[in-house]
């Protein structure tokens, strides 16, 4: 084992065929843990593309077990992170015989703060039974809890409205002023990564680390010599938003609590601090009001309209006024003085956020139901990140089923910086000829046409019937999917579960157990979703996923592609559908044994030049614009 190649533990006669039952050797695993060994020997950049099926997982965590080095190991998503922590690592290291250090770490939002706790149960506000029911249940447990992991008491739901009042943010943690530091969950899952030898974090937390570290923070996670990027696609927009300068109306009005809640325990005679709380949270609403009742994205205005300059004037002169109370009130506590830290990096970002904005930045907005947040986004994050990476010697691994378009890193590489890269794609080792159909229908109208939903759910009724059920239906939008809705209602004699009615992960679970379900599903279904099996026969596509045309970065890109004197649809919004498609068709082909039909329905595919790229960034399977064909291909998969 000493001397065991990655390749060698996955060849026919190694370790993994020895250990696991039904093990497959296949090439591209192999491959894959060949050039990851090598890159992490030259301390090298590496872009990996693996097809759905290589076992990716395996092949990237032999090379880290192997080393032996300090190794982070960032997902795109909780489950992925819980399942590298709680299934393949242990299976791993069983099989390798090391006794590497594992540790799992998630954000600071995941963690129970006692001081947070301790402070809310005593002062007992709350808008509902419930809510103060929930917060009893947590203080029972946080008597018991080693870890302070939320995810322990599932007896909550992990987006109830109490955990904000029993965890902490990077605003409102006290560091080592709190009284219980010593105790605080959120340092000792920290000092744990920082002797572990191997990390396993998401992309949140690895990118949140290297904004604290630019703040001058200090740095949380270990100072690792190899970096894995798994689901890796998800970096460009998550870098994005790390990159940018935000605040939202959530962050002030938790101001003007916390500020209220520490004075009522140590500044009892300085009403104003209550008074300038109340009036603070009353502007912010109004400012809210303004931007009117529709959820949307939109570009901050270049000239605000009267009423709306007024408003975020109100906001400006309430921040100020707070500040210099709080400024006065500091020298009562360390929560007080956290506070009127907090009021000036506020005020200081919500000037910049409600000024005129550099020309290589998006400045936007978006609304909520309750709240909204101001954005200052950077159109380009390469330099950021490249600087980041190149500050230390160090292995960096990125890895994901989609990473290129017509079989090429381009776009990948551009927005992240990884210039000197290597490169490597490795196809899906499953039979898509033998195990999959793509369907596309004739006769659909435009797909700007109002008629076009219900057209596209009278094509994809009897592909439904004939696949019994087991069928996703993707959309690119909400307003297309409660249209799907409506349209379906009554139509069908298997169980409709409808996106937004569950927490997602019920959702699949539901679908799963059922056997013979429709799911309909935006956004947050077409990746990371992994259904295996019988359960899913049939993924439709309502439209190619092209961004909307009204987003407000989609929109900047564009304008600054074209100051470029560049097309900014081939260059951009194209090669940013293909990735997104390749998630959404990836849904359907888990398992070698799988079988299912790829229903896309929109008409583009076929008849626009550009169509040609989506299809040839597609699996390589077999192709049908004839139902009866789909119909009977159905029926023999079934035999």
């Amino acid at each position: 084992m000493d001397h065991a190649t990655s390749a060698d533990i996955l060849a026919e006669d190694g370790l993994l065929s020895q250990a696991i039952s039904g093990f497959t050797p296949r090439e591209a695993q192999q491959k894959m843990a060949a050039a990851i060994d090598h890159a992490i020997a030259l301390d090298a950049q590496l872009i990996i593309e693996a097809g759905t099926g290589t076992g990716k997982t395996f092949a990237y965590l032999i090379p880290v077990l192997l080393a032996q080095k300090k190794t982070i190991i960032s997902t795109g998503t909780k489950n992925l992170q819980d399942q590298l922590f709680f299934n393949d690592i242990p299976i791993m290291r069983k099989i390798l015989a090391t006794h590497l250090n594992v540790v799992l770490l998630k954000g600071r939002a995941n963690y129970l703060c006692i001081q947070r706790l301790k402070r809310h149960c005593e002062e007992g506000r709350f808008a509902s039974r419930q809510l103060v029911s929930e917060l009893q249940t947590i203080s029972e447990w946080a008597s018991v809890t080693q870890t302070g992991d939320i995810a322990e008491l599932d007896s909550i739901s992990e987006d109830s409205a109490i955990w904000p009042y029993a965890t902490s943010t990077v605003d409102n943690c006290l560091n080592q002023d709190c009284d219980f530091y010593k105790d605080c969950f959120v340092v000792k899952a920290r000092q744990q990564a920082m002797a572990a030898d191997v990390v396993v974090v998401n992309h949140y937390l690895f990118f949140a680390d290297m904004v604290l570290q630019e703040e001058g923070f200090g740095e949380l996670l270990p100072g690792a010599d190899i970096v894995i990027f798994d689901e890796a696609h998800h970096l460009p927009d998550i870098a994005s938003h790390f990159f940018s300068t935000v605040i939202t109306s959530r962050q002030l009005t938790e101001l003007a609590r916390d500020s209220e809640a520490e004075a009522l325990e140590t500044a009892l005679d300085m009403r104003e601090i209550s008074d300038e709380s109340s009036e603070l949270q009353r502007r912010v609403q109004l400012l809210r009001n303004i931007f009117g009742e529709d959820l949307r994205s939109q570009p901050w205005p270049n000239n605000c309209p009267a009423h709306l300059a007024a408003a975020i004037q109100d906001v400006k002169d309430s921040l100020k006024n707070f500040e210099a109370i709080l400024k006065a009130a500091a020298v009562r506590s360390k929560g007080l003085e956290s506070c009127w830290k907090r009021a000036g990096d506020l005020m200081g970002r919500f000037h910049l956020l409600t000024q005129p904005a550099p020309d290589d930045t998006v400045h936007w907005y978006e609304t909520h139901t309750q709240s909204f947040t101001i954005h200052l986004t950077p159109l380009i994050v390469a330099e950021y990140f490249k600087k980041y990476i190149q500050e230390k010697k160090r292995s960096w691994i990125f890895t994901s089923a989609t990473l290129t378009v017509k079989n090429n890193f381009s776009l990948f590489i551009e927005t992240m910086g990884l210039d000197t890269a290597l490169q490597q794609q490795l196809h899906s080792p499953f039979d898509y000829q033998q195990q999959a159909l793509l369907y596309v229908p004739r006769g659909l109208p435009d797909t700007r046409s109002d008629d076009y939903i219900p057209a596209l759910i009278e094509a994809a009724i009897p592909v439904i019937e004939a696949s019994q059920g087991k069928t996703f239906l993707l959309f690119t939008s909400h307003r297309a999917l409660d249209r799907a809705a409506e349209l379906l209602e009554n139509r069908l004699s298997f169980p409709l579960l409808r996106q937004g009615t569950k927490p997602k992960r019920q959702l699949i679970d539901d679908f799963k157990a059922l056997g013979n379900a429709v799911l309909l599903g935006t956004s947050s279904f077409w990746y990371g979703v992994d259904v295996r099996g019988d359960a899913l026969s049939c993924v439709i596509i309502d439209k190619l996923p092209f961004s909307a045309p009204d987003d407000p970065i989609m929109q900047a890109k564009i304008k600054m592609l074209r100051k470029q004197g560049k097309d900014p649809f081939s260059m951009y919004q194209l090669p940013q559908a293909v990735l997104t498609l390749k998630q959404g068709a990836g849904r359907l082909i888990r398992d070698s044994e799988d079988r299912g039909v790829l229903m896309i329905c929109d008409p583009r595919l076929v008849g626009n030049r550009y169509g040609e790229v989506f299809l040839q960034s597609l699996p390589d399977m077999a192709r049908t614009r004839d139902l009866e064909k789909v119909v009977g291909w159905i029926r023999d998969t079934k035999q």
